[in-house]
């Protein structure tokens, strides 16, 4: 899949989760948005603490493969949430592109 179809699929996801909470206050879905990606940060945490082991009650629980899902789905529901804040107009990834650019500038690492 090319940048701009994954793009538009990131503009078409928020659409679909807007248009499935259109009923709601709009202040109160942005508000939903945004603790969305806490929740799934939440959830990388946990399978990090699954996959090592850490609650001795449960043991290992998760694999870092759980592990890895769970930080995209972090950056999925980030970029998806950007999209909702500027009308799903499909310019989340080229956003996010810059924002690394930005940071690996800063870094002395930049291409």
């Amino acid at each position: 899949m090319d940048v701009n179809a994954v793009a538009q699929n990131l503009a078409g996801i928020s659409q679909w989760i807007d248009e499935g909470n259109a009923a709601r206050d709009p202040e109160a879905a942005t508000w939903a948005r945004l603790a969305k990606i806490t929740e799934e940060a939440g959830e990388v945490v946990a399978a990090y603490i699954g996959a090592t082991g850490q609650n001795p009650r449960k043991g290992v629980t998760h694999t870092m493969d759980d592990v890895e899902a769970e930080l995209l789905d972090v950056a999925a529901t980030a970029l998806t949430a950007l999209e909702h804040l500027r009308g799903n107009d499909g310019t989340s990834l080229g956003l996010f592109a810059a924002k690394v650019q930005k940071i690996a500038d800063r870094a002395g690492i930049s291409e």
